[in-house]
């Protein structure tokens, strides 16, 4: 079973963060290697157990946009 999913990376000081926007599921490293190579690693481990809920995800479509607004 595959996953796909969007991948954020962004440097913290001396570490990457590595968040996946469709479970929130974030995992840091001193490379960017390292922190995707942990992020993969934490996504296995969320779903170990719901592998018919990751079925269900990957077959709905994402939309990603921005929003501006006053506040």
């Amino acid at each position: 079973m595959n996953f796909r999913g969007t991948i954020i990376i962004r440097q913290e000081e001396e570490w990457f963060v590595a968040t996946c926007l469709e479970n929130n599921i974030a995992s840091q490293g001193k490379k960017i290697d390292e922190a995707i190579a942990n992020l993969k690693e934490a996504i296995t481990l969320y779903y170990e157990d719901e592998k018919e809920e990751l079925k269900s995800i990957n077959n709905e479509p994402i939309y990603i946009t921005t929003l501006e607004m006053a506040i």
